[in-house]
């Protein structure tokens, strides 16, 4: 079984060396010569647990390979894999399908032989038909299948969500492309994953309707989060006491400064779009959209107020970049909100994020980028923590509070006990639960 997978962005390049672990000989191909070149460097071009390791054993074991020639990629392989990305297409909020569009007229034009073209962007319903159109058109006398496999990689964990999935979701109505499919996830099914078989349509809304139900259970948490700090309830007491109930479960019921990332914002966005078009709004969606853009630039009233109600000539020490912890993606980051948020009010602003400063330099500007935590927090008048990576979780509050002018902390993602840090005389915000002032 011979797989070439389109593009070596997050999606593309985890799933290629997935595929590969399980034995499928996989190239991976991608335009940009100068990524090319760093993989067979062995450098990555994302941060993930694990993926530079994976990728290692696996081109030497002579199963991964990367190229730029889409059509030698192609030429002989069994399926086609379609791993580009569809970000959101400006002016109107659908996705932007064009990189899936090209890509699907190139493997028109280099397949050989039967061929399953297998879409694994997150694409709107429809989309699978589509290709399957551009594809008989270049190519009236081609063998071909066109199969949608969304996939469910979060970020920071993707190559155990691929190894070890909740299920794999299968779109196809062709015999020879459900058995070539079946073949490549072979080693799934000796660890019992359900593999599920639908329509393409089905499979393409799946992935759609999955990721919304994801972001409105955080946007849900968040709002009753802001409701039990009114009331005097702790929202991770509720939490618990909700997720328990096994019609609910507890995933995805931890409040914080909003969602993030690659996936929840463009395809709440691009799902909300396609339902106006279909005329069957979403009001639950369109709700959970608006509700989270707004709490993301709420966040920094919180430090605002947590400092005094003024930040203007103080300094502000903010820990953590990305959207979540273990990946340096800074797509839709609360950060990139909250950060020139405060710069706006007056403040300065220094940072440090294990892995994402890089990424983070690319979008904010007038921030002090610090080489770790601590020198973070030096001589700054609050501590905010943006995002839960586990290091910030076990700092040593007795230096925390030596090296801040004052002893503020905004956690905006609750990784510290109240009754600790009011012990430890920290003046402490969090979200949910009952700010607490220090002791003297």
């Amino acid at each position: 079984m011979r797989v070439a997978m389109i593009g070596t962005g997050y999606v593309g390049l985890v799933s290629g060396a997935c595929f590969s672990e399980f034995g499928t000989d996989v190239v991976c191909v991608d335009k940009d010569v100068e990524k090319i070149a760093r993989l067979e460097d062995g450098i990555m071009p994302i941060y993930e647990p694990g993926l530079d390791v994976l990728v290692e054993n696996n081109v030497k074991a002579g199963r991964l390979t990367f190229t730029t020639d889409l059509k030698e990629g192609v030429k002989d392989a069994d399926a086609v894999f379609i791993a580009v990305g569809t970000p959101t297409r400006r002016g109107d909020g659908h996705a932007d399908l064009s990189y899936v569009y090209a890509a699907a007229e190139e493997i028109a034009e280099a397949m050989d032989g039967f061929t399953v073209i297998v879409t694994k962007s997150t694409v709107p319903v429809g989309t699978g038909r589509e290709v399957e159109r551009i594809i008989r058109e270049k190519r009236p006398d081609a063998e071909f299948a066109v199969v949608s496999n969304p996939e469910f990689l979060r970020e920071g964990s993707a190559i155990g969500d691929f190894m070890r999935p909740d299920r794999v979701v299968i779109g196809t109505s062709d015999e020879r492309a459900r058995e070539v499919m079946s073949d490549l996830y072979r080693p799934l099914y000796l660890i019992e994953t359900p593999i599920v078989f639908t329509t393409r349509e089905t499979s393409e809304m799946i992935k759609y309707a999955a990721n919304t139900f994801l972001a409105a259970k955080i946007t849900f948490i968040n709002e009753i989060a802001d409701l039990c700090e009114k009331v005097g309830a702790d929202v991770h007491d509720v939490a618990r006491g909700i997720g328990l109930d096994g019609r609910i479960g507890k995933k995805f019921l931890h409040p914080g400064p909003g969602y993030g990332g690659s996936c929840f914002p463009k395809d709440t966005i691009a799902l909300v779009r396609t339902a106006q078009e279909y005329n069957s709004p979403l009001r639950i969606i369109e709700t959970v959209v608006d509700v989270n853009a707004k709490r993301k630039k709420a966040m920094a009233d919180r430090v605002i107020a947590a400092c005094g109600g003024s930040v203007a000539g103080k300094t502000i020490g903010i820990l953590g970049l990305a959207f979540k912890p273990n990946t340096d993606d800074m797509r839709d980051a609360p950060s990139l909100d909250i950060v020139p948020a405060l710069i706006a009010a007056g403040a300065s602003v220094k940072a440090y994020d294990p892995e994402a400063m890089e990424e983070a330099k690319k979008l904010l500007d007038g921030i002090s980028y610090c080489d770790n935590a601590y020198d973070t927090v030096e001589g700054a008048d609050a501590m905010v923590v943006l995002t839960e990576w586990n290091e910030f979780r076990g700092m040593d509050l007795d230096r925390i509070k030596d090296a801040l002018k004052h002893p503020i902390v905004v956690d905006l993602r609750n990784v510290y006990d109240p009754n600790e840090m009011a012990e430890n005389g920290f003046s402490y915000s969090c979200v949910g639960r009952a700010s607490i002032g220090g002791k003297s």
